[in-house]
């Protein structure tokens, strides 16, 4: 590429940047901090529109304010750019602004090869920033040239702390002794739960800016990028993960309910969705890996407001966005998670395996007040907890908060909002 286009380009982006509203503080900011002073390349990866470029300017601007060198790479002026533009590049930064240490690249997986780059400028004491949305592009190229000198941050639309202060509700201590705060708080998360936390969306409540973000990632980081032929079979297939959160499937059924013929046609797309981050599929728990692999798998998606937005009313299925919200939480949270089966096949909608401490298990529904499913829900998790010989358990509803012992165990019953906010208030 021409030098004077890249002069242009980054003095236009750079002149751009500056003007952005940055929005609240994000929390990721501070794992951020925490890699300041470590050699490695820092990856930020998230679905489109979660705010991962707002990210990168608040560390910029909280962390390296005697300047960076910053480049998007989803300018369409820079379509043709090739790994060996990458001194050019490096040319213009430094006819710009002289030498400096830090590189900000913003969705980066554009640019084939961009890692060797990454990799020589490492070993002459460069830092760099990088966000991408798509999991599988970022994970090989890491895998190969950067493998031990990268970290990598996901980063999710907002959690409901997020959600709150980007409304103006400023925590206060013990909020939710007070019948005023609760009511408060309370009012916020039934919007949060049905309207998500994609930061664009939330700002100018327009709708179409998720059906947009939708169509960019079905069409600019599926269709084109890996050459899609089948275009009717991929949204067809995109529809029915967002309209069945929650539920299971295997690669058989769906490739029957889709009247696709090959299975793995529906397994490699299924794949795209997952790498660019619109949908997440939680194993089976089971201590054989092969079992783990065969057995049906549950979907879930990055956001509710997303999921609303294309495939169905949340008025219908309150109980499924409750349950993919607490999901989305549980992954901020912990690295290992399934939905478990007893053996008598009663479901657990979550098993977390988190290191020494072991196992814990976690029922979500609507509430307890219907005999029918308080008895559904307490028993499968009581039998679970026979099996993993486990004193405690926990049920998260919308509204509901109370003890039920059993014998010698506790089940915990406790509304979303306020397990959403543990460690906060």
């Amino acid at each position: 590429m021409q030098k004077t286009l890249l002069r242009e380009i980054i003095l236009e982006q750079e002149k751009d940047r500056q003007a952005l509203d940055l929005g609240i503080k994000r929390t990721a900011l501070a794992l951020l901090s925490k890699q300041i002073s470590l050699s490695h390349a820092v990856v930020i990866t998230g679905i489109r529109r979660c705010g991962k470029s707002t990210l990168l300017n608040q560390a910029i601007d909280n962390f390296y304010k005697q300047g960076v060198y910053y480049l998007n790479f989803e300018d369409e002026r820079l379509v043709d750019f090739e790994a060996a533009d990458f001194n050019h590049l490096y040319e213009a930064f430094l006819a710009i602004y002289g030498e400096r240490k830090v590189f900000f690249f913003d969705e980066i997986q554009n640019v084939p090869k961009w890692e060797i780059f990454v990799r020589r400028m490492q070993t002459k004491g460069c830092k760099f920033f990088i966000t991408g949305s798509n999991a599988s592009l970022l994970s090989k190229e890491l895998g190969t040239k950067l493998t031990g000198r990268c970290v990598s941050i996901e980063l999710y639309p907002f959690s409901f702390p997020e959600y709150l202060s980007f409304k103006g509700y400023k925590l206060q201590k013990n909020a939710l002794s007070y019948t005023a705060e609760r009511a408060r708080i309370k009012k916020h998360f039934s919007e949060y739960l049905r309207h998500g936390g994609m930061p664009e969306y939330l700002k100018y409540n327009e709708a179409t800016l998720l059906k947009h973000a939708y169509e960019d990632i079905l069409y600019r980081d599926i269709v084109a990028r890996y050459n899609i032929k089948q275009v009717k079979a991929l949204r067809e297939l995109g529809l029915y993960l967002l309209s069945n959160i929650g539920g299971t499937f295997s690669y058989n059924n769906l490739s029957k309910i889709l009247g696709v013929r090959s299975m793995n046609t529906v397994k490699s797309h299924t794949d795209f969705l997952e790498n660019s981050f619109l949908v997440s599929l939680l194993n089976r728990f089971s201590y054989s890996l092969k079992q783990q692999f065969v057995a049906n798998k549950k979907i879930y998606c990055i956001d509710n407001g997303l999921a609303e937005s294309i495939a169905f009313q949340f008025s219908k299925n309150q109980g499924k966005f409750l349950e993919n919200l607490v999901f989305l939480e549980l992954r901020r949270r912990y690295a290992e998670i399934y939905y478990y089966k007893t053996a008598n096949n009663l479901e657990i909608d979550f098993l977390i395996k988190n290191g020494k401490k072991g196992i814990s298990l976690i029922q979500v529904a609507d509430n307890l007040d219907n005999e029918k499913t308080r008895q559904r829900e307490i028993g499968a998790l009581a039998r679970a907890m026979d099996e993993f010989k486990l004193k405690k358990a926990l049920v998260l509803t919308e509204d509901s908060e109370e003890e039920i012992k059993l014998k010698s165990k506790i089940i915990t019953v406790q509304p979303v909002y306020k397990w959403l906010l543990e460690g906060i208030l």
